[in-house]
């Protein structure tokens, strides 16, 4: 078997099982983005099961990128790309899957006396512990401990063994992150002084609640001049509700949120919200 058919008779294989998959380069890290994608111009691929609206042919967006259509998987710029991976990577949280990546023995004696049994892949220096059940990713949630899931890529490195069990609230605590005392300080300063006791005077509860998805929405869809449509977002929602009181901490953050899911910093978003209340006399 050719070095460009074994991994994509492996990535086939786990497509048709419904694991999206993707290849992965020298170092376990994924394809870079192709010029038309290079720093997001395109968009991105937000649709995790599919090659994505970017409309690119190459391997691009990393874990977004992850598909389980075989025309994508063997068409001509993805055949290029298996002729030069080192190794088949797929998407957890494509796969309504999460893995607890445990770096090493260490780790792996942790997660036997903490977690509960499921099934176990060997890696180089440790196990993948593989649950059923989606969650957000993230590195480092203890020593040699990492989860990936969501937003995220995994190597594939065989069936492994054991019974697959549901994600458990152990693993799912392992992500829960406090905001540090300086996050919770720049909201304070950036929430807008409160009049009222957060319901929204205008008509009802409902209104602002509207009003919020529709400004997340508004940064989500933008392609283009992300700094000015954030700052423009910020804008709009201030000034309809910067005076009235009904903002609060969990508003703000699902503004940032969105707009650090399109490549603004923590920063940014700082800056746009205090220049949108100078602007406005906030």
């Amino acid at each position: 078997m050719s070095k460009t058919s074994y991994p994509l008779h492996t990535a086939l294989s786990l497509a048709a099982a419904g694991v999206p998959v993707l290849p992965l380069r020298r170092g376990k890290v994924p394809f870079g983005n192709c010029t038309a994608c290079a720093d997001n111009a395109c968009g991105g691929r937000p649709n995790m099961k599919t090659a994505g609206p970017c409309r690119c042919p190459g391997v691009c967006h990393a874990w977004a990128a992850a598909t389980t259509d075989p025309a994508v998987l063997t068409s001509l710029a993805w055949t290029a790309a298996w002729q030069r991976a080192a190794a088949v990577a797929y998407h957890p949280g494509g796969a309504g899957l999460t893995v607890v990546d445990l770096d090493d023995a260490a780790a792996v004696e942790w997660a036997r006396e903490t977690l509960p049994a499921t099934r176990t892949v060997a890696t180089t220096r440790g196990e993948h512990w593989i649950y059923r059940g989606t969650m957000a990713s993230r590195n480092a949630v203890r020593p040699g401990v990492d989860i990936k899931s969501t937003m995220s890529y995994a190597r594939y490195l065989g069936p492994g063994t054991g019974t697959m069990t549901a994600l458990p609230d152990t693993v799912r605590a392992l992500a829960v992150k406090e905001p540090s005392p300086a996050h919770q300080a720049t909201r304070a300063i950036l929430a807008p002084p409160r009049a009222g006791n957060g319901e929204c005077p205008h008509r009802t509860p409902a209104y602002l609640a509207r009003g919020i998805a529709m400004a997340e929405q508004c940064i989500t869809a933008a392609s283009s001049a992300v700094h000015t449509t954030v700052y423009r977002t910020f804008l709009a929602v201030l000034s309809r509700h910067g005076r009235c009181g009904c903002l609060t901490d969990t508003h703000i953050t699902r503004l940032f949120t969105a707009a650090q899911a399109k490549g603004e910093t923590l920063r940014h978003c700082t800056d746009a919200w205090t220049n949108a209340r100078t602007t406005l006399g906030l």
